[in-house]
């Protein structure tokens, strides 16, 4: 959903527009895109962080500030319903009268659609089909995966995964960050034209400063490159697809639920089949699902936290986000 949506080649007429009175009230769900909507806000004003660091943002009960924040905002930046299902009635509700911008339909972003199952093909992955017709492209050379593909399609959806067409991870790729800095540039100086050249000035090195970690981030990974990983919840298909740097399969599909048993047991399979040297948990998952997965295994472990929860909100964040998870994996590797 996206209300209210200024083309960027119209925002962009408004450098020289009227002056507007005040600094408009700026609300984000999570930490990552709130980083990025600091980052261009950056010297002019500080937008409100809605999911606070290490909640939740699939499940989530907003606080009275939080809540005041959402009702007092001018315009509200969110990934997508599919990642805070919660967050489409409060802003219904607190924020009816804000100018709200989907992030994950803003023209230029990359949608990936999810995967199915808990293995992953290195090949499978990218933005050119989804995880089932990356499965039953090779159905035929290997007919066992297919059955086992089948006989968890049930149980993938019993696990929290009701979702829309793409996987709403969308921060993970730098590339999407660059195109949504441009896109909050564009809404923020429709609601404030007195600050147009900021905010688009900041965008711009914004985009230079991604451009800049990109390259870093490929150097931190390039020595680990072809050693296969596991991740606990099909999260990181945007960053993978970013740094070509896929894993092998995800120990549960959702990070609302946990596994079935039967899932630990094929993953166990592919840990021990294709010399897989790392799983990654996260902050928020109970250690002891990582170490049942491991049992027999020699792999290495690690922590991934794609939302920062233990780093300070604000414009740095959202690099030492991806900055962290190329670091944890090149050290789990």
């Amino acid at each position: 959903m996206s209300r209210n949506l200024i083309p960027l080649s119209v925002a962009a007429t408004l450098f020289g527009g009227t002056a507007s009175a005040d600094v408009p009230n700026v609300a984000a769900d999570i930490a990552p895109l709130h980083s990025l909507v600091a980052r261009v806000m950056q010297g002019v004003g500080e937008p409100s962080l809605i999911v606070a660091p290490g909640g939740s943002p699939h499940e989530y009960s907003l606080r009275p500030s939080e809540a005041t924040a959402l009702q007092e905002a001018d315009l509200v930046f969110w990934v997508s319903p599919e990642l805070t299902p919660w967050l489409e009635g409060a802003i219904a509700t607190l924020a009816s009268d804000a100018t709200v911008t989907e992030l994950l339909d803003v023209d230029g972003t990359m949608g990936i659609p999810f995967r199915e199952g808990p293995l992953f093909e290195a090949h499978g992955h990218g933005n050119e089909d989804d995880g089932e017709q990356d499965h039953e492209d090779h159905a035929e050379g290997d007919q066992h995966e297919h059955d086992n593909h089948e006989a968890h399609a049930d149980a993938d959806r019993h696990e929290g995964r009701d979702h829309g067409e793409h996987d709403p991870h969308a921060w993970l790729s730098p590339d999407n960050g660059a195109v949504w800095l441009n896109a909050i540039a564009a809404q923020l100086s429709a609601a404030d034209p007195d600050n147009a050249g900021a905010y688009f000035a900041n965008a711009a090195a914004g985009r230079e400063e991604l451009a800049t970690l990109s390259a870093e981030i490929n150097g931190i990974l390039e020595p680990v490159r072809g050693r296969n990983f596991i991740v606990f919840h099909d999260a990181y298909h945007y960053f993978e697809t970013a740094f070509d740097f896929p894993a092998s399969g995800a120990i549960s599909v959702s990070d609302a639920s946990d596994p079935s048993p039967a899932r630990i047991a094929e993953i166990q399979a592919r840990v021990a089949e294709q010399d897989v040297t790392c799983v990654l948990s996260e902050p928020q998952f109970d250690p002891g699902m990582v170490a049942a997965v491991m049992d027999g295994s020699e792999a290495n472990t690690g922590v991934l936290d794609p939302l920062g929860s233990d780093l300070e909100p604000g414009p740095d964040l959202y690099g030492n986000v991806l900055r962290n998870l190329a670091t944890a994996l090149a050290d789990c590797l």
